[in-house]
C-alpha cells in the first residue's frame, strides 16, 4: 500500500488477517498493498492450519508490506480464536482492521479507511465496510451464489470490520466458543452495544467474491443452527432482529423433519394411514423447499439436481445441529454487561515469527 505520508496517531491502525492458506490471500494482500492512502502499522497473519507441517505464507506476502507483516501460529479452533490471537499481537495501535482472507479491498481503500476513522466518535467501537458480492452477468446467480450475495447485507460482518482496540479489550473479544465463521461477528457486536459502545457503517468498499463450492455445502452450512442455539442462549430469542439478522427456516426445517420421521415412525407400528398423511406433509414440505431454491436459480440440470437431493438432506441436517447446539450450549449462561457470562479469555501474548524479505 503506498503511503506518501505517515498516519496521524488517531488513524494508526493494524490488519489482522486469520487465514488458511487459501490462493485468495494473495490476492488479499496484493490489493492491499496497491490501495491508495495511509497504510498499516502492522499486518498480523493467524496461520489457522491445522498440523505442524505448514508451507510458510512469505510467498504470498508482496515485498512492500514484508517488514511490517508478522505471522501468528494459530491453534486450528476456528476464526474467533484465530482474530483474538491476531489483535492481541498488533501491538499498542488505536485501531485493529480485520479482514477475511477471500476479500479484496477496494483501489481507494486505504484514504477510505483513513476518513472512517476519522469520522469516528469517542464511543464509537466499530466501523464496518461496504460489502460487494460480484455475480454472474447474463444467468440468474445459483443457491450458493445468493447465498454469498447476502454477506453484502450483512449488518457487522468481520469480512472487513474495524474495531477500536479498547472496545474490544473491555468486552473480551471475540467469543472463541463460536468455531466456525458464523454468528461470531454479530455475538461481538451485540456485546458491544450493550457495553454502550456505538457500531456504523463507512465508506471504504471491499468485495468479496463467490469462492468455489462443493454439490453439499448448503447441508454443511447447516451446522450454523448449533451457533445459533449459542446466540439465543446469550442474547435471548430476539437477538436476531437487534443484529438485524435473517432468521432462516428452522422452524420449517423442524417441521418437515419431524413429518418425515413421524411418516416412519407409523409405518414401522402398521398405521399406514397416518404414516400416509405424515408422508405427504413431509413431501410437500420438500418439495416447497427446493421449489423456492430451483425458481430463483438458474435452471440448469445441474443446479435442479443439487436443488432436489439436497433440499430433501438440509431439513434432517438443521435438525440434528439445532439438537447437538441445545445439548452442547446447555450450559451456557445470558450474557451480561458486567461479563458474568463471559467466557475466560487468555491474556497470554502470542508467539509470533516475523516474515523476511
Amino acid at each position: 500500500m503506498t503511503a506518501p505520508g505517515a498516519p496521524p496517531p488517531a488513524a494508526e491502525y493494524a490488519v489482522v488477517i486469520p487465514t488458511l492458506g487459501r490462493p485468495s490471500l494473495g490476492a488479499c494482500l496484493h490489493a492491499l498493498a496497491e490501495a491508495t492512502g495511509p497504510g498499516p502499522a502492522r499486518i498480523v497473519l493467524v496461520d489457522d492450519r491445522p498440523g505442524t507441517d505448514r508451507i510458510a505464507l512469505t510467498a504470498v506476502v508482496p515485498p512492500s508490506l514484508r517488514s511490517r507483516t508478522v505471522v501468528v501460529p494459530g491453534r486450528a479452533r476456528g476464526p474467533a480464536a484465530a482474530r483474538n490471537l491476531g489483535w492481541r499481537a498488533a501491538g499498542d495501535v488505536p485501531w485493529i482492521v480485520f479482514l477475511d482472507d477471500d476479500v479484496v479491498p477496494g483501489p481507494t481503500w486505504g484514504d477510505d479507511l483513513t476518513l472512517d476513522l476519522a469520522a469516528a466518535t469517542a464511543r464509537t467501537a466499530g466501523i464496518t465496510a461496504r460489502i460487494e458480492v460480484p455475480l454472474p452477468a447474463g444467468r440468474r446467480p445459483t443457491d450458493w451464489e445468493r447465498n454469498t450475495a447476502g454477506l453484502a447485507d450483512a449488518r457487522w460482518i468481520t469480512a472487513d470490520m474495524a474495531y477500536r482496540r479498547d472496545a474490544l479489550a473491555a468486552v473480551g473479544g471475540f467469543d472463541e466458543r463460536f468455531r466456525r465463521a458464523f454468528r461470531e461477528d454479530a455475538d461481538l457486536a451485540l456485546r458491544t452495544l450493550d457495553a454502550g459502545w456505538t457500531l456504523t457503517t463507512g465508506r471504504r468498499t471491499t468485495t468479496h467474491p463467490v469462492r468455489q463450492a462443493g454439490r453439499w455445502i448448503s447441508v454443511r452450512l447447516q451446522a450454523g443452527n448449533a451457533d445459533d442455539v449459542l446466540m439465543t442462549r446469550l442474547h435471548g430469542r430476539h437477538w436476531w432482529r437487534r443484529a438485524e439478522a435473517h432468521r432462516g427456516r428452522l422452524p420449517l426445517h423442524l417441521a418437515v423433519t419431524g413429518a418425515g420421521a413421524s411418516a416412519l415412525g407409523c409405518a414401522l407400528l402398521g398405521r399406514h394411514g397416518a404414516a400416509a398423511v405424515c408422508a405427504a406433509a413431509w413431501l410437500a414440505g420438500t418439495a416447497e423447499f427446493a421449489l423456492a431454491r430451483i425458481l430463483p436459480g438458474p435452471g440448469t440440470r445441474d443446479e435442479v439436481l443439487t436443488m432436489t437431493v439436497t433440499s430433501a438432506l438440509v431439513p434432517p441436517a438443521a435438525t440434528w445441529h439445532w439438537l447437538r447446539g441445545r445439548v452442547v450450549h446447555r450450559k451456557a449462561l445470558p450474557y451480561t454487561p458486567s461479563g458474568s457470562g463471559e467466557p475466560t479469555l487468555g491474556s497470554r501474548p502470542a508467539a509470533r515469527e516475523r516474515l523476511r524479505s
